[in-house]
This record gives structure tokens, sequence and C-alpha cells, in this order.
């Protein structure tokens, strides 16, 4: 049976995400972009002292509580770590300059001729309209995003829309999350126990293993996994609860479009999409689940 959202097909709502989510990623694996966050000033050894400021740049200078609470699956030491001294290296105006210069960079080098080619033109006219679509009441970082200027040349419009979708869908998860009594490392641990990535992946996020630990034992508790750490199919119901509520959170914006337009837009964002992940620039292995859940 086809599930719906507002009668939009879920399947059609998934494949949306699953296809611009990689253009926006790339503001946080590729080198240019990094390059201009080591002008700034920050340590570019590793992702994380340019990914916290690069996407908690919309909301302001603000501190490592609100970003902890916007961000919600992160440790609150590592959010901490990084967002305590961003505001000190380099203003959040400064910052959203240089993540806007780096990837005119970086897709300039991923993309080559497309960015002045008719088929970019046609794509930014469809995924912009369902951006400025986007009802942000209640989704902190995707009405911080939607609140920036629109960039004028239009693949830099294409990461931007992307983008606003991007965190929309995602602040919408984290209320599907709370629905669902997942606090932020019950969300990882119960992702990790469906298969959605491995547990050394999630170890990404911060967490100690007596956080993880005391979080696993409270999910046995409500019968959500198993001892080794496996979801029960309690867990996996309410797993696919989650998913199906955040789709259909995530659906309202695309719906400003016909159905063939949608189509479309799923035609012409495949060559970007394909570009991007023949880059090498993503990991193979992302804590978003795409393409298992």
């Amino acid at each position: 049976m086809v599930e719906r959202n507002g009668g939009m097909d879920r399947g059609r709502v998934r494949q949306l995400w699953h296809l611009l989510e990689p253009l926006h990623a790339v503001l946080y694996y590729a080198p240019e972009v990094f390059e201009e966050a080591a002008e700034l000033g920050y340590a570019t050894e590793e992702r994380w002292p340019s990914y916290f400021p690069y996407r908690a740049a919309p909301l302001g200078a603000v501190g490592a509580e609100s970003v902890a609470s916007a961000f919600y699956s992160f440790s609150p030491r590592m959010v901490a770590e990084h967002v305590d001294p961003a505001w000190k290296i380099a203003s959040p105006e400064a910052v959203l300059r240089a993540r806007m210069r780096g990837i005119d960079r970086a897709y300039r080098a991923i993309f080559g001729d497309r960015v002045d080619g008719p088929g970019l033109a046609e794509l930014v006219s469809l995924v912009r309209r369902a951006a400025e679509a986007a009802n942000t009441a209640g989704r902190p970082l995707a009405a911080a995003n939607a609140a920036l200027d629109w960039p004028e040349a239009p693949h830099l419009e294409l990461w931007h829309a992307a983008t606003i979708l991007r965190e929309h869908r995602g602040d919408g998860h984290i209320a599907a999350l709370m629905v669902a009594g997942l606090d932020p490392v019950e969300s990882l641990v119960s992702f990790a126990a469906i298969g959605a990535a491995s547990v050394e992946r999630f170890e990404s996020r911060g967490w100690s293993p007596e956080e993880w630990k005391a979080a696993r034992d409270r999910l046995i508790a409500r019968g959500l996994v198993d001892a080794d750490g496996t979801a029960t199919d309690t867990g996996r119901e309410l797993r696919r609860t989650v998913e199906e509520r955040t789709d259909q959170l995530a659906a309202a914006p695309w719906q400003s479009l016909t159905p063939a337009e949608v189509d479309r837009l799923v035609e012409l964002l495949g060559e970007f999409w394909l570009a991007v992940l023949s880059s090498g620039l993503l990991p193979s292995e992302t804590t978003l689940g795409i393409g298992k859940v």
C-alpha cells in the first residue's frame, strides 16, 4: 500500500530528502569550505571545529545550550567544546560569508559547467519555490536559514534552498523523536539498534560509554531494545513511526509544486546528486540512515 502525507506519496518525500541531503552536506566535507574556515581561524584537522559554527551561524552568536537544543543529538559537552570559542574566533556574520564562499568554490569544482547551465536554472526555480513555501514556525534552524538573504547566483540559490528544506525536515524529525519519548542519546541508541548505522559512527556525537549504556538500559526497560543492543519488534515499530511522522512533517513544502513539477524536480536533481556522490567527498556511512530506514 502506498503511504501518503496530505496527498503526497511518502516515498516521494523521502526520495527528495535523499536527493537534496548530499547537496547540503557538501558544506561539512569539501576542502574549499575547510580552507575558508581555516582563513577565519578555525582548526580543520577534523570537521567539528567548523561544523558547529557553519551550521549554527544563522542563529546568531548563541551559546552552547541553545545550539545543543537545536542540534539535539550531540552531547552538550561536545557542543560546548566547539561553540564556546566559536564566536570569539569569528562572528556569525563572517562565518556566513565564509560558508557561502566555500560552497561557491566547492559547487564550481563539483558541477563544473553545470553551474551556468539551463538545467540548473530550471531546477532552482522549482526547489526555491518549495523552500519559500516551508512553514518554519517551531523550527528554529529552518527559520534562521530562511531569514537569510537569498544569494544571487543560481548554484548558491540551490544550496540555500536545499539547506532550508534540510533543516525544515530536521526540525520536524526532532519533534517526532520527542513525541516518541526519545531523548538525544536515546534517539541515537535506538537508531543504531535498527541498523541505521554502526555504534562507532554514532559515537561521533560525543556521548560517553556510560551515557550510551544508561540510555540503552532505559530503552531495555521500555521493551524497545534487547540486552545485546538490537531493537525489539516494539522498538522497530517505534522507529518506523518516528520516520513516518518525520516524512509527514516534511511533506508540506513539496505540496507547493504540482505532481508533474515534482517529477521534473526529481529528474533535474539526479545529475547534481550523482555529481556530489561521485566526488568522493561524503562518507559512505552517516548517522542519518539514508537508504536504511
